[in-house]
C-alpha cells in the first residue's frame, strides 16, 4: 500500500522532521555550480597553443657574435680596444707586425727585381716578334729557309712564356706584399668588443688566430624556439606567437592571449624541415609588426636571453581542451589550411 501524507498522523516524530534551510541552500548552490561549469566548458572559447623554450638570436648570420682573426702571422705590437669598447666600421682593433722588422723592405726590393725581369722579358718578346716578322717576309720571298722561319716562331713563343712567368711571379710578390702590409686589423662594422682573447704586446700569433670577439650593432632580432614533434605539423609560417622574455615580468594565459600581461607578439618566420638531436623542431619567430607594443629594447632583452613562446593554433571550447589534455591528445587539426590572418583572429 503506497505511503501517503495522511499516514504521517500516525508518526509524530517523522512528521516533525524538516529539511534544514542550510541544506536546501547548499543543494541549490551545488546545482547552479554544476550548471555554470557545464555551460562554461561547453560555450567558452579556448585558443589551443603549442609551447616551447628558446633564446634570442639574430636573423642574419653576419649579425651574430663573430670572431676577429689575425690576417697575417707575426707579433702583436699595439691594442686599440679593450673589453666593452664600442667601435665603428673601419676603427683599428690591433696592430700586428712581422717577426722580421725588415720583411716589408725585402718584399718591396724583391718586387722591384721582378718588375725589372718582367720588363726585360717584354722587351725580348718584342724583339723576337720583329725577328719573326722579318723572317716571314724573307721566307715568303724565298731568301730564308723554312727552318729559320720556324725557329723565329719558336723564340716568340718562348718569350711569351717568359713574360707570363714573370707576370705570375709579380702577382705572387704583390699578394705577399699586400698581406704583410695589412697589419692593422679593423672592425668590419659598428658594434662592441666583447672580449680580447689574445695576449699582450709581443705575443706571437698565426694567421687565422682569434684575437677578439665582436658583436655587431643593432641586428634584427628573432627568437629561436623548439617545439615538440607532436605539434609541429600544426605550425605554419605566419602563425601568431605570444612571447614571454626571461627577466621581463609577465602573466600569461595560454588559452586567452588577449588578457595576458607582459607578453609580446611574434609570428612564425620559418620551420626547420628536420628535427634536432633531442627530437624537437627549431622554429624562428620574428617580431609582429602589426602589434602596437614592440619588443623590449636591446638593453633589456639581450642576445642569448631565455624566451618562452606559445604558438596560437585553433580555437576550441574549454571542455574539449580539458578532455584533450586528460587523454594527452594533440591539438585539433584544422579543417582548412590556416593563414596568418586566421591565426591572428584566433588570438
Amino acid at each position: 500500500m503506497p505511503f501517503r501524507a495522511e499516514h504521517l498522523e500516525h508518526f509524530q516524530t517523522l512528521k516533525s522532521i524538516r529539511t534544514p534551510n542550510t541544506i536546501r541552500v547548499i543543494a541549490w548552490m551545488v546545482t547552479l555550480t554544476i550548471a555554470a561549469v557545464t555551460a562554461f566548458a561547453a560555450y567558452t572559447p579556448w585558443v589551443q597553443t603549442t609551447s616551447g623554450a628558446g633564446v634570442v638570436t639574430a636573423l642574419n648570420p653576419n649579425d651574430r657574435q663573430q670572431n676577429i682573426n689575425a690576417l697575417v702571422s707575426g707579433r702583436i705590437e699595439e691594442w686599440y680596444v679593450q673589453d666593452g669598447s664600442v667601435v665603428k666600421a673601419g676603427d683599428p682593433i690591433v696592430k700586428i707586425v712581422d717577426n722580421d722588422p725588415l720583411l716589408l723592405e725585402r718584399l718591396r726590393a724583391e718586387r722591384g727585381q721582378v718588375v725589372a725581369k718582367l720588363q726585360a722579358a717584354q722587351a725580348a718578346m718584342r724583339t723576337a716578334q720583329l725577328d719573326e716578322t722579318r723572317m716571314r717576309e724573307l721566307f715568303q720571298e724565298g731568301l730564308a729557309a723554312r727552318r729559320d722561319y720556324e725557329q723565329a716562331q719558336i723564340r716568340v713563343q718562348q718569350m711569351r712564356a717568359s713574360v707570363a712567368e714573370a707576370a705570375a711571379e709579380l702577382n705572387r710578390v704583390d699578394v705577399n706584399l699586400s698581406r704583410q702590409s695589412v697589419q692593422i686589423v679593423e672592425a668590419p662594422r659598428a658594434g662592441m668588443i666583447l672580449s680580447v682573447n689574445a695576449g699582450d704586446v709581443a705575443t706571437v700569433v698565426s694567421a687565422g688566430d682569434v684575437l677578439a670577439t665582436f658583436v655587431p650593432e643593432r641586428p634584427q632580432r628573432v627568437v629561436e624556439m623548439y617545439v615538440d614533434g607532436r605539434d609541429i605539423a600544426l605550425v605554419t609560417p605566419g602563425a601568431k606567437v605570444r612571447l614571454q622574455f626571461e627577466g621581463w615580468p609577465a602573466v600569461q594565459f595560454s588559452g586567452w592571449p588577449s588578457v595576458a600581461v607582459g607578453t609580446f607578439g611574434g609570428e612564425v618566420l620559418s620551420i626547420d624541415p628536420s628535427a634536432q638531436t633531442n627530437g624537437r623542431f627549431r622554429v624562428l619567430v620574428r617580431e609582429d609588426n602589426t602589434e602596437i607594443e614592440k619588443w623590449p629594447d636591446e638593453r633589456f632583452i639581450r642576445f642569448g636571453a631565455g624566451v618562452r613562446g606559445w604558438i596560437l593554433l585553433e580555437t576550441v571550447t574549454v571542455g574539449y581542451e580539458v578532455w584533450r589534455q586528460l587523454n594527452n591528445f594533440p591539438p585539433s587539426f584544422p579543417v582548412e589550411p590556416r593563414s596568418a590572418g586566421g591565426a591572428s583572429s584566433a588570438g
